[in-house]
């Protein structure tokens, strides 16, 4: 299976290793490979980003690095759209 390389608003750094900072550049990575999620409610677009990132981990579409890089993003954006979720109900 070939993996593609990844570029645009994701950025490099001289060792060669992905870093992503936002939802945003996780949206676009799935884009690439025609994934648009939206359910309706970020928590959950949130999740299935995430499912669908596995997916495409498992099917050797993207390198490690680049889905750690994405699930770090993912997981600190769920982290604080549950804390605001938490903060909305008080």
């Amino acid at each position: 299976c070939k993996r593609v390389s990844i570029t645009g608003n994701i950025q490099y750094n001289f060792g060669g290793e992905v870093f992503m900072k936002t939802l945003y550049d996780v949206q676009q990575l799935l884009k690439h490979f025609g994934i648009f999620v939206y359910v309706g409610k970020r928590l959950w677009d949130i999740e299935l980003m995430a499912i669908e990132l596995d997916n495409l981990y498992k099917a050797d579409a993207i390198d490690k690095q680049v889905f750690l890089s994405a699930k770090l993003v993912l997981t600190r954006e769920h982290r604080i759209e549950e804390q605001y979720e938490a903060a909305k109900d008080i």
